[in-house]
């Protein structure tokens, strides 16, 4: 029987609508003001803008906490400080979770962390990317020990996601404590310069603690970790840029570790001559250029993501593709000390290789390196295990793997930039090459020294030894003879050739011993 005070279902669709406009609007019009003087966009600003228009598809914005300690039961708003859900980006599914400083400062809490877990839990269930973007203060304190169990149940779903799905971190404002932790385990940070903020204690700890005086920008601004911590993959002047970039790179990436990265069919001719290579890169060992131009005159259209492009600028590592399909490029830079490799450049290009591995992305290495950096500095902070990092990606990698030397590659650094016995699956190398232990100087030095100081002409005799040195083991075809080079191509013919290589390598299947894992250095 019909009961006529009970409202129709009009009415209740009615009420719906203006609870879910409450849980749309925040907490108002004074808090929105406030975030925009900040310099900040909203958390749903900043969804439109990451997701296809129309897309996004919110996961419990109705959630609100149960805490009553410190007023908190008089405080309950919707969405908890944090929105969750899905979408759509160029047509692809990510999920994605977002914090809404305007609410407790961003800090987490029990059902905040609980949306979090959720949607993580989605995305790796559904095999789809997820973005976090980050804008809060640490741990609700009110809420205790709960806030901190949440950030482990983030940290521990993140290690379990790591090189299944691509995870994607973007620091739009203050990112403390354990927010740091579960931004670090991701595999790209975005940051944004003068607004965000990273570090694990923060000034007033510090000051409190050991009497230094460091304001927020100093400490964890976007330039310090993109230049000298390396957490910061990319940096950007404003959000809307930043997101915009965070769009681009999900169209280089694979939803997940069972997928390719999308074709792209380029109007670029893959066997378009590469002609301007001739004249960019000097047949001197010791000049300088810049790899970043090569890349470009080969990739599809001149397109390329770099990625920690402030960091352990001595080596590049980007996102491009060639012949349609996406590649992985590392390629020493001989513009940023003479392309040596260093501990950063080392931890910067193994990183990058293991996550070009993860993801079925293949590898393109583009070598000119004169070897690793000497000095009791580096020794003492420990080159040896953390150059290793970089062997260790390359000889676990089973994507394609396609090397090709531009000019020099001595000693130790030769093999580490995957040279064939790293199990490289092809290696090139132009006519002007020189592979050897060290540069014909320096072994002249050593193999004749003897000679050269007893002679009546040291200069002349040391110039005669290394012409020789230079004639009988670094000249252009003396590793292709004996099998470590496939062959030496013209410059012109770079594109043409690594395009073919991939395509062949297309269909490669490489398994690794069984084991529970590697034990990696760190």
């Amino acid at each position: 029987m019909h009961d006529a005070a009970r409202p129709d279902l009009r009415e209740y669709a009615a009420r719906l609508r203006l609870v879910k406009d409450q849980a749309l609007d925040g907490p108002g019009d004074a808090a929105t003001a406030k975030q925009w003087a900040a310099g900040k966009l909203t958390v749903r600003e900043r969804l439109a803008l990451l997701f296809d228009e129309g897309s996004f598809q919110e996961v419990e914005p109705l959630r609100r906490h149960r805490a009553s300690a410190f007023g908190m039961a008089d405080r309950r708003p919707y969405t908890d400080g944090v929105v969750t859900g899905w979408g759509t980006v160029h047509g692809q599914t990510v999920f994605a979770y977002a914090h809404d400083f305007r609410i407790f400062g961003g800090a987490l809490g029990e059902a905040h962390a609980e949306k979090i877990h959720k949607v993580m839990d989605m995305a790796l269930s559904a095999g789809a990317p997820l973005v976090s973007l980050s804008d809060g203060a640490g741990a609700r304190i009110q809420e205790g020990v709960t806030a901190l169990a949440g950030y482990g149940g983030i940290f521990r779903r993140c290690a379990q996601a790591s090189g299944v799905i691509p995870q994607i971190s973007v620091v739009l404002g203050p990112c403390a404590g354990g927010a740091a932790y579960a931004t670090a385990l991701t595999d790209f940070v975005f940051m944004v310069q003068d607004t965000s903020r990273m570090f694990i204690t923060g000034p007033d700890v510090i000051q409190a603690v050991t009497g230094e005086v460091i304001s927020h920008e100093e400490l964890g601004g976007a330039g310090v970790h993109a230049e000298r911590s390396g957490v910061a993959a990319f940096t950007y002047d404003n959000e809307a840029d930043c997101l915009a970039d965070v769009r681009y790179l999900l169209t280089l990436l694979p939803p997940n570790n069972r997928s390719v990265p999308q074709q792209h069919p380029s109007a670029d001719p893959p066997d378009r001559r590469t002609d301007s290579l001739l004249d960019l890169v000097p047949a001197d060992p010791r000049a300088s250029y810049d790899m970043t131009e090569v890349i470009a005159a080969i990739v599809d259209d001149g397109e390329y993501l770099e990625v920690h492009q402030r960091w352990a600028p001595n080596i590049v590592c980007a996102f491009a593709r060639l012949g349609g399909q996406v590649v992985g490029i590392v390629a020493n830079q001989p513009a940023r000390l003479a392309g040596v490799l260093d501990i950063d450049a080392s931890e910067k290009a193994a990183r990058f290789v293991q996550t070009c591995d993860a993801f079925s992305i293949p590898i393109v290495t583009l070598v000119d390196v004169p070897g690793f950096l000497p000095g009791r500095e580096q020794e003492h902070d420990g080159i040896i295990r953390r150059g290793a990092k970089l062997l260790y990606s390359y000889c676990t990698a089973t994507v394609p793997r396609v090397q090709l030397i531009l000019r020099k590659a001595y000693g130790g650094a030769y093999i580490v930039m995957d040279s064939r016995s790293l199990g490289a699956d092809l290696s090139y190398a132009w006519p002007a090459n020189e592979i050897a232990v060290m540069g014909a100087e320096a072994a002249a030095n050593i193999i004749f020294r003897r000679e050269i100081t007893a002679s009546a002409d040291p200069a002349a005799t040391r110039e005669g030894r290394i012409r020789e040195y230079r004639e009988e083991l670094m000249h252009p075809y003396y590793a292709a003879e004996r099998g470590l080079v496939d062959d030496v191509i013209d410059p012109a013919a770079t594109r043409e050739v690594l395009i073919r290589s991939l395509r062949m390598l297309r269909g490669k299947h490489e398994s690794l011993p069984a084991r529970k894992h590697g034990n990696q250095p760190v």
